[in-house]
Parts: C-alpha cells; structure tokens; sequence
C-alpha cells in the first residue's frame, strides 16, 4: 500500500475525538481500508495511461501536455493560446460531430481553455456544445479566457421539426465571449438554445445572445439556469423559452416572457409583472447563495479549486468589482478519479481526507462512496455519471456543513435504489440538526447536480435525493423521470419522487423535477424557500385508478409542503400536464401546502395543459382553487398570484 505524505485539511466530524476519527463506524472503515489494499493511490491520478477509457473513437487533435498539468484522463482536452487555433478549431468541431445528436451516448468530455485569447476578429473560434461537454475557462476571473468568436448550441431537426427542447446535460462557465460570427447569416451572436440541465455560470458575454434558435422552426425551448453572468451590447433573447431562472447576474435588457420567467439579484432585470403578456417574477435580491466551485490555473500554471464565499442578500455578479470572495484548494488535496476506479478505491481517497474530482465518463458503484467530513468538495468534468449497481445509493454526505458537490449526473442503476443522493444524516434518528450552527456560515451546496431515471439505460430508484442538512443551498437542479430513451414505462422506469427536503433553511434555486409517479418533491423542513420550480407530470399513468394520492383524490400533486411546516416561500412555481396514454387522466392539484402558512407565502403559481394530444388536465392550482388547465384551456397560463 502507497502511504500518503499529506494530511487531511478538515478536521472530522464532532462525533468522535480527532484521535479515534477512524474507529467511527469500525467495520465500514476497516472494509475501506481492506479494500485500499488492493490499489494504490495517489493525489494526482489514479489510473495508468494504458487503462484510461479510450475518446470513443474519435481522432484528435493532441492535448496540451505540461509536466505540471494533472492526469485528468483522455477524454479532458486543455487549450491554450500558443496552439495553433485551427488545431483548436479541428478538436472542438470533432467532439461536437459525436455529441450534438449524443443524447443517451456514454462518451463525456471536457473542454478547457488556459489564460489568454483564443481567435480574432477576422479568424474567430465558432463552435458548437454537444451533449455530456463541459465548457470552461481555466481562470481566475472570467476576464482571464477570451474567445473572440461563439460556442454554440443550436436546435436539433427530427422530420422537419426543429427544436432544443431536447438539448439537455451541457456547459458554459468562467470566460468572456466577444461574439463574433461572420458571414453566419441568420446565426448572429452567441445561440445558447437549451433546455433542462445546460447551465451558464460565471461567463461575460459581449455581443448579441439568444436563447432561441430562431433560425429553424418551430424552435420550442424548455431551459433553463443562468448564474453569475453579464451580458453587455445586446438584449438577451428569451424568445421560445417557456420557463428559465436568471440568478445574480447583469443585463442590458431582455425581451419578453413565455409563462414562468424568474430573476433573482439580477441587475437590469425586468419589473415584476404577473400574470401578464410577458409574465416575470423578480426579486430584487437573493436571500443566500453560494456559486459553484471551479477549476482554474494560477500565475504559475499551478492547478487549483476555487471554492467561493456563502453571500447574502445578493445582487449581481461574484466577479465585476473585484475579486470573487473565497478560498483555494490546491488541486494536490485532490483525489482526480477515472471511470475505471472502484467505488473501494474512490472511498479510501475520501476517507484518508482528500476532495474529490470526477473525470469524464460513467462510473458503476458497487457500493455507495461516502462524504464523512465537513468542506469536502466534489467537483464534477464533462458530466460524470454515477450509476449503482447493487440497490445502494450512489452517494451518502454525512458531513453538514460546507460539502459542494457539482457538475454530475447521477442515473438509476437496474436494481431499485432507496435514494440515489442523500445529503445528511436520518432525520428519522434526529441527526438532521448536526451541525446546524456551523452550516449557517458554511452551507452546503449542489450545483449543477442532474438525477435521472431511465432514458440512457433501464433503471429505478424510489428517490433520486434527500436532502436531511440544515441550510443546504440547491443551484440548479433536473431530477428527471425519462420520458423517452431506453427502458421507460409505467412500471419499467419506476420512481415515486425526485426531491425529500427534511432538513431547516433549505434554499432552492432552478428545481426542476419531472415524470415522477407520486408527490414529485416533497418538503418536510420549516423555513424553505424555493425560487422557480418547474414541473412537467407524468405523461403515462395507465389509468386513474393506477393514480390516486388517496381515496377520493385524483392524482398527486407536484409539490407538497407538509402539514406540520409552518414556514415555507415559494416565487415562481409552475407545474404541466401531457397525459398521453389516450385516458382521461386529472390531478386533483399542482401544489398542495398548509393553508396556515402566512400570507402570500406563495406567489406566481401556474399550470399549463400543453397539448391538445393529451387527455385529462390539472383540475386546481393549490390546495383547490385557481381553476383548472384542460383541453378547454390549451396552452394558456392558469395563474395563483399569491397564496394564502
């Protein structure tokens, strides 16, 4: 066994003395350790060149290769400015070639460019982001990347019908676009056409943007997240998108609004206005937030994680007057794994106190990797795909306070799985406080972190995640019930609910949960606020009778507040309905809450029947009023401005 020669930077849970850390839970530590044996580790990379999973097949250009640079492995492309650009324009081109109509494909990478500008006004770098591809600048600021040209996602055709509805699981993060676009015709400016899981982060955008690819038809859109952008000399688009959540951002304006548009801390954002022709809600302020970790090289070509600073009552961007809050984590505290390292392999790294970065690709886990100690980081490239494959969830956080995850995917194995993330202790055995205190200044956090259930393989899982810590932060979240792809069915890609909050002060921003069979989040903690919620029921019950929340009730609602909370906020929530199976199938209610809550504890609630091929409908909003959404309505916003 290789013996580590560094320590720990956290200090472990205040469950035992630091002196017996390792003898909590004794026999799961003595698995891991056991297990350990068996493999080396190292901080820098787990596996040996010939034993990295290959590009899928496609030849590229070669990688930037410096001696300092870490083995994130094959499918990891780094750029920087002395490389010839047609080199970087010949790479990018042929990852998109394999990743635009990728949907359900196992290939993942990540793109990253090093400090410096990439293309000219005359030769700009224009390309196109695929499925499963991470886009990234790789510094500090994102003033310190330049990419004088576009990255692109466009709509995809299927039978004349051109659409993003389907442009899911990409990136763009930590770099300045100065778009520019010659002889592109129509396709002027920066497209960032997309739907669910396909965020923005951390990204000055100069120049034209559209949220629409209005260039081919009919352009439905169902996005989307931006977060901690600006956008200068030009209005952003919205165009088709029927929903989308900006969060503390800058804008020189933004045209119009479909059904649920939300800004929250966006400087420029429009008035609010709703329900109305172009509805938006809009806070002028974020109540807490804590923007995602990122990758980034400094003034030495060293490697580091930048993990930023808890804000409060924010407005605008973490970056436009100086530097981002915060503090680094140099990448040697980083265990970088592969998709051929062994769930035993990863926990050992985690246990001996390393954080945790997931290269591209897929991971099948025999078992569940554990997060025992506060401040771990688990930073995701390229979209990293978790799946169980025993029934066990594929993650467990047991530490409170200050765990960022980020950047992953966690799919449903072919064994029912409990839960497939589950932040937090068991409430049930009154651990949820832990830590309560501490996570006030240090919350935990999940970025960018996407569930799925069927789509890409057969799969079930009663849960995708449970969040049992105090004053968690949710950024941008799909947990999804496939609704086309590979092994879906009533009772072939089974999952009862996307999201179980049980814990305190759990702030959520862009929930999007879909297709589950029963209450699709439910919310047990006091004092929660969601900011935008979108919702799409489940297309497929067999009948009513295979529907029924109880005796008497039709359907389930999307979103249930217990009874037992006496807090909760809710600003721009909205839930639809496509019953497809030829069956007259209705929901009682979108939203069900305790009609204690105070005041105007919810605004801007909406349903939607959103095609005249479905059957059935919503029969209320909330908790029975608002009127109904059904075939006599189609497509047309039945709105709650405030409940109670």
């Amino acid at each position: 066994m290789q013996i580590f020669r560094c320590h720990p930077r956290r200090s472990p849970m205040n469950i035992v003395s630091s002196s017996a850390r390792l003898y909590w839970r004794k026999p799961m530590i003595a698995a891991l350790l056991v297990a350990s044996l068996a493999v080396p580790l190292s901080a820098g990379g787990a596996t040996s060149p010939a034993s990295q999973p290959s590009s899928g097949g496609v030849a590229f250009a070669a990688r930037s290769a410096s001696p300092s640079q870490p083995k994130f492995g094959p499918n990891v492309y780094i750029f920087n400015p002395t490389m010839p650009l047609s080199q970087i324009q010949a790479t990018v081109n042929a990852v998109a070639t394999q990743q635009v109509s990728n949907q359900f494909g196992t290939q993942r990478y990540a793109l990253l460019f090093e400090p410096g500008t990439y293309g000219s006004s005359t030769t700009p770098l224009n390309f196109q982001v695929g499925y499963y591809t991470t886009v990234a600048g790789l510094g500090q600021s994102p003033s310190d990347v330049v990419i004088n040209g576009s990255v692109d996602v466009y709509n995809q055709c299927f039978s004349g019908s051109c659409v993003a509805s389907d442009n899911f699981w990409r990136s763009l993060s930590n770099l300045t676009i100065n778009t520019t676009t010659p002889n592109f015709g129509c396709y002027n400016g920066e497209f960032w056409a997309v739907s669910q899981a396909a965020p923005l982060r951390r990204v000055l955008i100069n120049g034209p943007t559209t949220l629409e690819d209005y260039c081919t038809g009919p352009s439905f859109a169902s996005g989307g997240f931006i977060a901690d952008s600006q956008f200068t000399g030009g209005t952003v688009i919205n165009g088709s998108q029927q929903q989308w959540i900006t969060r503390n951002s800058i804008l020189d304006g933004w045209t119009n609004g479909v059904w649920n548009q939300v800004f929250s801390g966006v400087i420029g954002a429009p008035a609010q206005c709703f329900p109305c022709g172009n509805p938006y809600t809009t806070l002028a302020t974020s109540p807490v937030t804590r923007e995602e970790p990122y990758l980034y090289t400094d003034s030495n070509g060293n490697y580091n994680v930048f993990v930023p600073a808890v804000q409060h009552n924010s407005v605008g961007t973490t970056w436009g007057s100086g530097e981002t809050p915060g503090s680094s984590i140099p990448i040697q505290k980083f265990f970088i794994a592969q998709p051929t390292d062994s769930a035993a392999l990863i926990n050992a790294a985690l246990l001996f106190g390393f954080d945790l970065i997931l290269t591209p690709g897929v991971y099948d886990l025999d078992q569940s990797l554990l997060l025992l100690y506060p401040d771990t980081v688990v930073l995701g490239l390229g979209f990293p795909t978790l799946i169980p494959q025993n029934g066990n969830p594929s993650m467990i956080v047991a530490a409170a306070k200050g765990v960022l995850l980020s950047g992953m995917i966690f799919d449903a194995g072919p064994k029912n799985s409990p839960v497939l993330l589950q932040v937090g202790l068991d409430c049930a055995l009154s651990l949820c406080s832990l830590g309560k205190d501490d996570s006030l200044t240090d919350p935990s956090g999940l970025s960018d972190v996407f569930f799925r259930i069927g789509g890409a393989e057969p799969g079930k899982a009663t849960t995708s995640l449970i969040v049992n810590t105090p004053n968690l932060i949710i950024d941008d979240v799909w947990a999804w019930r496939a609704d086309h792809g590979n092994g879906v069915g009533w009772t072939e890609n089974t999952g009862n609910t996307g999201l179980i909050v049980n814990a305190e002060n759990v702030i959520a921003y862009g929930l999007f949960v879909e297709h589950y069979q029963k209450y699709e989040v439910i919310w047990n903690g006091n004092n929660g606020t969601d900011i935008f919620f979108q919702n799409e029921m489940p297309y497929d019950p067999p009948s009513q009778a295979a529907w029924m929340e109880a005796p008497g009730i039709d359907g389930w609602a999307a979103f249930k507040v217990a009874n037992n909370v006496t807090n909760f906020k809710g600003y721009g929530m909205g839930s639809y309905s496509f019953f497809n199976q030829g069956v007259n199938i209705l929901a009682a209610n979108a939203f069900e809450v305790p009609s204690t809550l105070p005041p105007e504890s919810l605004n801007d609630l909406l349903t939607i029947f959103l095609s005249t091929s479905g059957s059935g409908g919503i029969l209320n909003v909330v908790n029975g009023t608002g009127g109904s959404s059904t075939i006599a309505n189609p497509d047309a916003p039945v709105t709650v401005v405030s409940y109670p």
